[in-house]
């Protein structure tokens, strides 16, 4: 019984520790979001993802030199995908955050939560607790209310279908992306698996951008940069995170970025609300606090 009582304890800190680094990537990924979309979609987006790899691969390999550890990691072909699915996603992302308002594109990429919720089932073999399935239920259902889609009965004609569809395949890759980092986890550093993603990211943008690169004017120097340090302190407290909770409890979590994405939306870009974004965005609050709550009680006590 004792044993048991030192497991839970550990498993309980793991889980607040994690819970906090899921927190702060969120706030730290909704003020990336904020600069991409004061760029205005001028710049090209294979220019943004290579700007912000340039910084993230610079700040990683620094980080790695002084853990002293080696960068290429044991499970270099896992590795490569994570890299692969990360920077598609990050196309996709960056792409609808620049056509569509700001809480509609990232309540839209929100929904890889379920996603990852099943991939993670699916591939991980992760068993799924009730609390965490009623948490991404309860945020899924806070996104559509956010989002309003035409199916639901709310008019939400004028979102262009193409851009949806795109913020919805990064949703689908950065959920794969994220059960990838869960599985690399179990025996590669955070540093590691952070940095074969800015890694990828400039073997693929490069030859895209050759001769088609735009120059930055003024300020847009300073938005880049941003996106580029504000996207590679996210990766490494999301990286940590998924290294100490589930990937659903995780996901679920990470729902929090809706809610900060709304109130830049708000107070920033000036983007209307109504009270049924009003409803969503507490249910997604709910989700988040639902998660965080959430412990092992009983080993046996989950679905499988």
């Amino acid at each position: 019984m004792k044993r048991f009582g030192k497991v839970t304890t550990k498993t309980r800190t793991k889980g607040i520790l994690g819970s906090q680094f899921l927190l702060g990537s969120a706030f730290v990924f909704s003020l990336m979001t904020v600069c991409v979309k004061y760029l205005g979609g001028r710049l090209p987006v294979t220019e943004i993802v290579l700007t912000r790899a340039l910084i993230g691969i610079f700040i990683t390999r620094i980080m790695i030199a002084k853990a002293g550890i080696s960068p290429w990691g044991y499970q270099k072909g896992l590795l490569l995908v994570r890299g692969l699915l990360g920077t598609a996603g990050l196309f996709c992302v960056f792409k609808a955050l620049a056509n569509l308002p700001l809480a509609s594109a990232t309540v839209i990429q929100y929904t890889y939560p379920t996603f990852a919720t099943l991939a993670a089932w699916f591939l991980l073999g992760e068993r799924l607790r009730k609390r965490i399935v009623f948490a991404v239920i309860i945020g899924w259902a806070g996104i559509m209310l956010v989002v309003q889609p035409s199916w639901i009965g709310f008019n939400l004609s004028t979102l262009p279908a193409k851009d949806v569809s795109i913020a919805l395949a990064g949703a689908i890759l950065t959920a794969l992306a994220y059960v990838c980092v869960r599985k690399l986890s179990k025996k590669e550093h955070p540093l590691v698996i952070v940095h074969y993603f800015p890694l990828v990211s400039i073997i693929i943008t490069i030859p895209f951008l050759w001769g088609k690169g735009l120059s930055p004017n003024g300020i847009e120097w300073f938005w880049l940069l941003s996106i580029g340090i504000l996207s590679q302190i996210g990766q490494v407290l999301i990286t940590k995170g998924l290294s100490l909770i589930p990937a659903a409890q995780a996901c679920s979590i990470s729902y929090a970025q809706v809610l900060f994405a709304f109130a830049w939306g708000l107070l920033i870009f000036n983007e209307s609300i109504n009270k049924w974004m009003l409803i969503g965005a507490s249910f997604v609050f709910i989700s988040t606090l639902i998660s965080i709550s959430s412990r092992v009680k009983d080993p046996n006590k989950v679905l499988r």
